[in-house]
């Protein structure tokens, strides 16, 4: 099993028990204890999990949003599929602001050899973006959020109201007909309004598995979207539901 297949298993597992023991994770994973001993530290101190000897427990509540350290691994090959339609959609010569997150950071290596100019609303899509040729890069203001390296905040609300693009890759942590675009963090949800605000077209990228959530945060009605892009095994009901709302699906 490759290190990062594991560290996915580990922590689901985590999660789903509580709380669970070295040797259940061993038998789970096929790797030996020592392995999981150095995994359990590695995860505790990206603070997904508390060690205790003997093994370790979650610190995840439900609701909240695993770290990015987890989330970058999961459903990899669906969000890279949902970046490749999305950057599809975008014309060479277009003006793009990316947000952040896991998918979006897929969009960015995606747009990276295209002729375009982009500005990510996260230091770890900018720093995919840093060497891209032919790519016009703008970098906002604001603080990035600890981890997940989100820019938030007053300055980068300023930034995005002082331009106008052609196209929002906007990404969230749910998204319904009746709840619309929500987030976990209040200042993420904030700078997605302005990012969303300041674009012609508003396309989102997003796992099948996040059109039957709502998070804490509202960032806008499903109206406010012109197109979603998310993989094949979204709910057909969800997918009905959206289109009556008015918004393109797309499912790859």
């Amino acid at each position: 099993m490759a290190d990062t297949e594991r560290l996915r298993r580990i922590t689901e597992a985590v999660r789903d028990a509580g709380s669970i023991g070295v040797a259940e994770l061993a038998g789970l994973t096929g790797a030996s204890e020592m392995t999981i001993r150095r995994d359990l530290d590695h995860l505790a101190a990206q603070g997904v999990l508390e060690r205790y000897r003997g093994g370790a427990r979650t610190l995840l509540l439900r609701g909240e949003e695993p770290p990015f350290a987890v989330r970058v691994h999961e459903e990899v090959e669906a969000k890279r599929r949902i970046a490749a339609d999305a950057a599809a959609l975008i014309a060479d010569g277009e003006s793009v602001v990316l947000d952040s997150g896991t998918t979006c950071l897929e969009v960015a290596r995606a747009l990276e050899p295209r002729r375009l100019t982009v500005m990510p609303l996260s230091l770890h899509a900018i720093n995919a973006l840093a060497g891209a040729p032919r790519l016009t890069l703008l970098v906002p203001g604001g603080r990035p959020r600890p981890g997940e390296l989100a820019l938030t905040g007053p300055l980068a609300e300023a930034s995005l109201a002082a331009l106008r693009f052609d196209t929002a890759i906007i990404g969230c942590c749910g998204l319904t007909a009746a709840d619309g675009l929500t987030a976990h963090d209040l200042e993420d949800a904030a700078v997605k309004r302005a990012a969303i605000a300041s674009a012609r077209r508003v396309v989102a990228v997003t796992e099948a598995a996040k059109l039957s959530r709502t998070a804490l945060a509202f960032v806008g009605p499903a109206s406010d979207l012109d197109a979603v892009v998310t993989d094949d095994s979204a709910p057909g009901d969800r997918v009905a539901e959206l289109a009556a709302a008015g918004v393109t699906v797309r499912t790859v």
